[in-house]
């Protein structure tokens, strides 16, 4: 699923808020990151005809809506997207990584002594 970044940020607040309104979703927002309630309005529903949404009631004029999709699903797609590019070598993801200073080695060795054993060690394009 390919969301825009404006469609994420909403996303975002629907997890953070559960079940919610597009007024709920707006005012939750930072002041320096509110917009309009129609664009608002017209986020969630793309959202919602790309699945990563779902309407639940309506009350009065307001639909209740909540996440079809959980953060690690979302995450996890994006991850995948990302290996894409990279031939499927999460090596070459992490070389760039070092390379542009995105990690660094205190980063690297930190996320190596928290690999669950068995995985640590192993390169490649692994499996599941």
């Amino acid at each position: 699923m390919r969301l825009w970044k404006a469609e994420t940020r909403v996303l975002e607040q629907v997890w953070k808020l559960g079940k919610c309104s597009v007024r709920e979703i707006l005012d939750s927002l930072p002041e320096d990151e509110r917009v309009a309630y129609t664009t608002i309005q017209t986020l969630v529903h793309r959202l919602e005809q790309k699945g990563a949404v779902r309407k639940l009631k309506k009350i009065g004029n307001a639909q209740v809506f909540e996440a079809a999709i959980d953060q690690s699903q979302y995450r996890g797609g994006l991850v995948r997207d990302l290996l894409e590019l990279f031939g499927g070598s999460p090596r070459l993801l992490v070389s760039n990584l070092l390379e542009t200073g995105s990690l660094t080695l205190k980063d690297l060795k930190a996320l190596q002594g928290a690999a669950p054993r068995g995985r640590s060690s192993r390169g490649g394009s692994g499996g599941k």
